[in-house]
């Protein structure tokens, strides 16, 4: 009988079964943040067991608040700075060369088909984009995972989601990902791995497929999975190359792409594997969507919500503030100004980003319409900084979460693709690219 990729990482990575439904999985990396590893780091400490288990496999950033906005901020970040010079962790990533950890930790090459991940941050599992089995975690198994290595998990069932048919003009990942939440719902796919499978996923770039997997956690998913394949190998090349990155940390590398190809396609799902559950969605027939209320998976199409009034427009995140983001917002709004009425930001999701998009000019492109561009982070999409609301506005925004008070208490949030936010910029209340 086949095997899901879920399944082939969990029984190669297995170091113990204390339990039938517990797998105690050696992990290839922890990643870490400044909002929930300090509360990890001290209670280690407060143990005697400030200890690391290999300084190599830990990466760790400041994002949630960058720079810090007050004194409890910067004591979470000088907590997980100093904690990261104390054990030699040469992959920490600080204020002025940082950005939103679930962009960063791929765009330097940290993760790779086949690897367990872990971090105490719901939306890890963005990563299993290249294959891997990322998940977010709790304080407990963040402290064992920092220490030991190894995490304690319930195998998951894998939820298969084939995608047919092509997205037409205007449509993006983002209006994908919302259009199979609302089909599996909240709780579809609780303690599952959604393996995202078919033509549009295959044509689609790293980057979109990232935020497919960055939003099956609002389906309830343990992790998001997509199939590694040539697009996997081309973005991951200036590190998996002979003379990538990677090999002076003694870490793989090919010695060509096909070579590379090969490897990574023992990280498929076999086609006789059999699956917990499956969904089909038709995507020829998608239009550009936002969440209309307060959970993820209440969608309605841009037409069903025109008109509707919006104060904020807010474009970034881990879900959509890459490159491939902010130049289809940019497209949208050419030389447009944004109305009156609104306020609208834009947060570059990292500092390469920034970088990239300066040379471009795309940043020139959203301040001369009236954005304001912030330095890389994740403060507004969680209501920390730089674009909280008040209590009774709305906003716009290509974030994950639009929970009551999600960005602000009281605030109200529609979810949307970036070509949306920027065109409901432009019209200064809910709209599509095609509106203008």
């Amino acid at each position: 009988m086949g095997k899901t990729l879920a399944e082939k990482i969990f029984e190669t990575h297995v170091v113990d079964r204390p339990a039938e439904d517990v797998w105690v999985l050696k992990l290839d990396r922890v990643f870490c943040h400044e909002i929930t590893t300090p509360i990890a780091v001290n209670d280690l400490a407060a143990k005697n067991l400030d200890a690391v288990f290999d300084p190599s496999k830990i990466k760790a950033v400041i994002d949630h608040v960058s720079p810090a906005k007050d004194s409890k901020t910067a004591l979470q970040g000088k907590i997980l700075r100093n904690w990261a010079a104390r054990h030699g962790i040469k992959d920490f990533f600080d204020i002025g060369r940082n950005g939103v950890c679930h962009a960063l930790f791929p765009e330097k090459g940290f993760i790779r088909p086949g690897y367990t991940v872990i971090m105490g941050d719901s939306h890890t599992c963005t990563h299993g984009a290249f294959g891997a089995f990322a998940a977010g975690v709790g304080t407990t198994d963040l402290e064992v995972g920092i220490l030991k290595g190894i995490c304690a998990f319930r195998r998951p069932d894998t939820f298969r989601v084939d995608l047919t048919g092509a997205l037409r003009p205007g449509v993006f990942a983002k209006d994908v990902i919302l259009a199979v939440i609302a089909k599996l719902t909240v709780k579809g796919a609780v303690d599952m791995a959604v393996e995202f499978r078919g033509p549009v996923v295959d044509a689609m770039s790293m980057e979109s497929r990232m935020t497919l997997c960055n939003m099956a956690v609002e389906a309830g998913a343990t992790s998001g999975i997509c199939m590694p394949d040539m697009t996997t190998v081309e973005y991951l090349w200036p590190f998996i190359g002979k003379e990538g990155e990677a090999g002076g940390n003694g870490e793989k590398t090919y010695a060509d792409k096909e070579q590379a190809l090969l490897d990574f396609a023992k990280w498929r799902s076999d086609d006789g594997a059999v699956y917990a559950a499956s969904a089909e969605l038709d995507c020829s027939a998608l239009e550009p969507c936002a969440t209309a209320g307060y959970r993820p998976d209440e969608i309605k199409t841009i037409r069903e919500l025109r008109g509707t009034r919006i104060d904020q427009v807010y474009i970034g995140s881990c879900t959509n503030g890459r490159m491939e983001d902010l130049r289809e917002a940019a497209a949208v709004l050419g030389g447009r100004k944004i109305a009156d009425t609104v306020r609208a930001i834009v947060s570059p999701a990292t500092t390469g980003v920034y970088n990239e998009a300066l040379k471009e000019g795309l940043l020139a492109v959203f301040s001369d319409a009236g954005f304001c561009v912030t330095s890389p982070g994740c403060g507004a999409c969680l209501g920390m900084s730089n674009g909280v609301l008040a209590e009774g506005e709305v906003c716009a925004s290509t974030t994950n979460r639009n929970f009551y008070g999600r960005m602000g208490k009281g605030g109200m949030v529609h979810l949307m693709s970036p070509a949306s936010a920027a065109a409901s910029a432009v019209a200064g209340c809910i709209a599509g690219p095609g509106d203008l």
